[in-house]
């Protein structure tokens, strides 16, 4: 029997003195859900989680994901041996017996294919470009080229999820969530992560939600997909016979029922529907004055290609990702798809490079213009790389690639990352020489830059405590500035 504690005429045992303790935190925390200023003094701005650890050199992320994997080869990693044995075979001291693909493994010969397209040296750091992206290369001198890129996952999916999640299966966080949950949004108004969907002219490989999902962490942390229609975020405003006012009462209504519902059972989630509720409201105001791309001046649409006036367009999202971060958005993450070439990749790659190129350098110019550079990272690249042999039939003007996990590059600007070439592949673009970059490496060296040990974000789940690089991963030291 646990003893009876009377103050001042009150009859509680301490079982009853703790649960009523933690309803009233639970209530605190749900007001504080509702209203983010309601225990802040005036003028005092909200404290997320205790991050950013140490002085952060990047604010936000723009992420242009190139899904399907562009040829290295044919863009970025010039390799002129590849010309002299066209069509030879690749020698076993090269391939050393790495794992294939079921689409190649049955080949008797794998003929080297050497690219097709012209390349120059640009830039103070003279970094080889293909003459596909022109663009890219007049800004040659803000971007860091990764050559030395690798990646376990041989298959689109669990190497794209790799990419996304930092693990080969589903049911884990997104680096976006991840951002969310360490460092919350700059803008109450609209959520910290953002996604985008645009498909090129190549072959496609689909992209999913759990690319984006929370994980295992709160909903509140998933990546909000704006799309290309009359309503960029689905299911956003309000029917006709409700308005304003009338959604306001029936989300206080649902709020306070919520409340009871937590005060039963103390489920977390609950709080989390709640604030979804909110941020959905708030956003009612935000989303269409900053998905509206109708007043921006005639530079900037030239700067980034009539296509970005086309919604769903490449061109489109990036000036859309270029103003969703400039309000604030913590992460902004795009999907391009088409670039998985199996089979005639020149004609396939000039399409998504028409798509791809210019966009891509104007979000850097038009970053770099506006004064965000500095504290905006971008990020291009795609799950891995392509074979330096063809898949199928080679000629001369046509060729395909099959997946190549062992070696490819990625591009990243502004954000604190140091412009430049860095690692090496060997002369036949099939191994990696000098300064190999795993892809948690890339998670840790990116988690840095935003201010963050990626030991320390963490966060218990099953028992045990996961974090975006699980248990490895190395901060790049290289890569910054």
């Amino acid at each position: 029997m646990e003893k009876e504690i009377l103050e001042g005429g009150l009859n509680i045992n301490r079982r009853r003195f703790l649960s009523r303790l933690s309803l009233g935190i639970g209530s605190a925390a749900l007001g504080s859900l509702m209203i983010p200023d309601l225990f802040s003094s005036p003028g005092e701005k909200a404290v997320m989680t205790g991050l950013p650890q140490f002085a952060p050199k990047a604010k936000r992320i723009i992420y242009l994901f190139q899904n399907g994997a562009p040829s290295q080869l044919d863009l970025f990693d010039y390799k002129p041996k590849l010309q002299e044995l066209f069509g030879q075979d690749l020698p076993e001291s090269v391939r050393q017996g790495q794992r294939l693909t079921g689409m190649t493994s049955g080949q008797k010969n794998f003929p080297l294919a050497g690219t097709k397209f012209r390349f120059e040296q640009y830039g103070e750091s003279r970094a080889w470009i293909s003459e596909l992206l022109p663009y890219t290369a007049q800004a040659v001198d803000d971007i860091c080229f990764v050559k030395s890129m690798w990646t376990e996952a041989i298959n689109h999916d669990p190497a794209l999820t790799f990419f996304q999640t930092g693990a080969q299966v589903g049911n884990r966080p997104s680096m976006g969530a991840w951002l969310s949950y360490g460092l919350g949004s700059e803008n109450k108004n609209l959520p910290a992560f953002c996604v985008l969907l645009s498909k090129g002219k190549g072959n496609g490989q689909g992209v999913y939600s759990k690319l984006w999902s929370n994980g295992f962490l709160d909903s509140v942390h998933q990546g909000v997909q704006f799309s290309s229609g009359e309503n960029p975020v689905l299911y956003l405003n309000n029917p006709e016979t409700i308005n304003k006012r009338d959604r306001r009462l029936m989300l206080d209504k649902i709020a306070a029922l919520n409340q009871q519902s937590y005060e039963a059972f103390g489920d977390p989630e609950i709080n989390a529907k709640v604030q979804q509720y909110e941020m959905a409201y708030r956003m009612q105001t935000a989303v269409p004055e900053v998905t509206d791309l109708s007043k921006e001046p005639e530079s900037i649409v030239k700067l980034y290609g009539p296509e970005c006036m086309v919604p769903g367009t490449f061109a489109a999202n990036c000036l859309l990702a270029r103003k969703l971060s400039e309000n604030g958005v913590r992460f902004v993450q795009l999907y391009h798809q088409g670039w998985d070439s199996h089979g005639n990749l020149p004609g396939e790659i000039m399409g998504q490079c028409k798509d791809a190129d210019q966009a891509s350098a104007a979000l850097i110019t038009d970053l770099k213009q506006r004064g965000l550079l500095d504290e905006t990272l971008v990020i291009w690249g795609g799950e891995f790389g392509r074979t330096n042999y063809c898949q199928g039939t080679l000629t001369k003007d046509n060729y395909g690639r099959d997946h190549h996990p062992r070696c490819f590059t990625i591009w990243m600007a502004g954000g604190g990352v140091k412009p430049g070439v860095y690692g090496e592949t060997d002369e036949f673009g099939y191994n990696i020489i000098k300064d190999p970059v795993h892809v948690h490496d890339l998670h840790a060296t990116v988690l840095h830059l935003m201010g963050i040990n990626h030991e320390q974000l963490t966060y218990k789940h099953l028992g045990r405590r996961y974090r975006l690089t699980d248990v490895e991963g190395r901060v790049v030291k290289g890569l910054i500035a």
